[in-house]
């Protein structure tokens, strides 16, 4: 059995039965067996009727969902609420997709050898899709990884968070209410990483979507079966650079909503703010004052704006990580201190070292680290120091800067005058370096998960 607990009073919510290898077994071979039969597949247009009616049912049970999400994940309600309205976008997303989801002509004609011929590709599905989710946005990541492969036809196997499996168990439920066959879509519930790992690896799996940690997720790719392909979500210190010429009145919230969404639980949270000397003072100020604004309290509640880590032990690294970095010589600008098991007063750091924690390593926590320069160039070179490379910011009006900084700084994305963590479902979404491997997005993601199949006539 696996407890399912509340992230804030650590109260129990479930409890529910995990699968073991032989129910591991009995799933791949169910996936395997209907996508073998070529005249069961699903055609484009009962897949879109599914995906419409499944959104439908999401949208009856939104308040349930959104509270769900807070529950199990701790997310603030309002964030759940956002979150559960983006999922429902998401399936319409994946079923609009369709519409223009198509091969393309190839061209003859273009040598001798080439006269009489005609040629076109068609997508087809790629196969058995595995799905390794994470706890942080425990319905929406869902989503990303399951409506895809509803929509270009993969059976899929979806293993969520084991301390956020509800969300994704009634999510699968409403899938099959909507119409879809279970084969073509079951969980794996489990908190055994070694049952986690023969999914992901087995030799019938042609496609793995992997969210969580950069040392799981390539150590799974690099143990897939030969011909299988991957996408992979890890995580970054996402870097935000607010130029001298940035309006301060238009930069404090972009960057609390960067840095505490979630409680700093996300891939794109910002974490490392680097400040031009000439206003360094003037922001911090705000920033500090805007912070001790924030309400952290219980999730559940509607004027919440910062909730829990998602267990304890993260709580106590976290609060670690922070006195790691006093200790080292930066200054606790706010915050710091523990308020309950699992969470913290949301934290600024002012110039830690360049060799703390919190400056070299993913926080995920609420903690912002400010550090001053005096030239544009060296700001970048300090947020593109790192092994990872996710989604990054720029604050300034001055255009020039701003675009110059934008061409400079590594990373997939770059927002000016937006927080590091602004995404759209449909958008390119992607970590370089250790941050991960492909493009996610549901458009992306349906590509990634179909083969290209050419088809030749010779005429006459």
């Amino acid at each position: 059995m696996l407890s399912v607990m509340q992230a804030f009073n650590r109260s129990l919510i479930a409890e529910i039965e995990t699968d073991d290898e032989a129910a591991l077994e009995r799933k791949l071979q169910s996936a395997e067996r209907v996508f073998a039969d070529r005249n069961g597949w699903l055609k484009p247009h009962e897949r879109i009727a599914i995906l419409r009616k499944l959104a439908t049912l999401m949208e009856s049970k939104r308040d349930h969902l959104a509270m769900q999400i807070a529950r199990e994940g701790g997310k603030p309600l309002p964030d759940a609420i956002v979150e559960t309205n983006r999922a429902i976008d998401g399936v319409h997303n994946a079923a609009d997709e369709l519409r223009n989801f198509a091969g393309r002509e190839i061209p003859m004609g273009l040598s001798a050898a080439a006269e009489n011929r005609w040629a076109f590709t068609t997508k087809e599905p790629i196969g058995v899709v595995a799905a390794i989710s994470a706890f942080n946005h425990p319905l929406n990541l869902i989503v990303h990884q399951v409506a895809p492969a509803i929509a270009v036809g993969c059976p899929v196997i979806v293993k969520p968070a084991a301390t956020t499996p509800l969300s994704c168990l009634d999510f699968v439920a409403m899938v099959r209410e909507a119409g879809l066959p279970a084969p073509w879509c079951q969980t794996l519930v489990t908190d055994d990483n070694a049952l986690a790992q023969s999914l992901a690896t087995d030799r019938r799996i042609a496609f793995l979507s992997f969210i969580g940690s950069a040392r799981v997720g390539w150590s799974l790719h690099a143990k897939l079966p030969a011909g299988a392909r991957s996408a992979l979500e890890h995580g970054g210190a996402a870097p935000a650079i607010v130029d001298r010429s940035a309006d301060l009145d238009k930069v404090i919230e972009p960057i609390v909503k960067g840095g505490y969404y979630h409680a700093g639980q996300v891939c794109v949270s910002t974490q490392r703010i680097f400040v031009h000397a000439e206003i360094a003072d003037d922001l911090t100020q705000r920033l500090v004052a805007r912070v001790e604004k924030l309400r952290t309290a219980d999730p559940a509640l509607g004027d919440t704006e910062v909730g829990p880590l998602i267990l304890p032990r993260e709580a106590d690294r976290v609060g670690q990580w922070v006195s790691e970095a006093v200790e080292g010589g930066a200054v606790l600008a706010t915050g710091g201190r523990r308020l309950s098991e699992t969470t913290l007063e949301p934290t600024v750091l002012l110039d830690p070292a360049a060799d703390a924690k919190v400056s070299m390593l993913e926080v995920f926590g609420p903690v912002v680290a400010v550090y001053r320069y005096t030239a544009l160039d060296e700001a970048i070179r300090q947020a593109n120091a790192l092994p990872t490379a996710f989604q990054a910011s720029v604050f300034a009006q001055d255009i020039d800067v701003a675009l110059s900084a934008a061409e400079r700084l590594d990373a997939s994305a770059v927002m000016i005058n937006d927080p590091t963590a602004f995404r759209t479902d449909w958008m390119p979404f992607a970590g370089r370096r250790e941050s991960g491997y492909g493009t996610g997005g549901i458009p992306y993601t349906m590509r990634d998960m179909t083969q290209e199949k050419m088809i030749l006539m010779r005429r006459g």
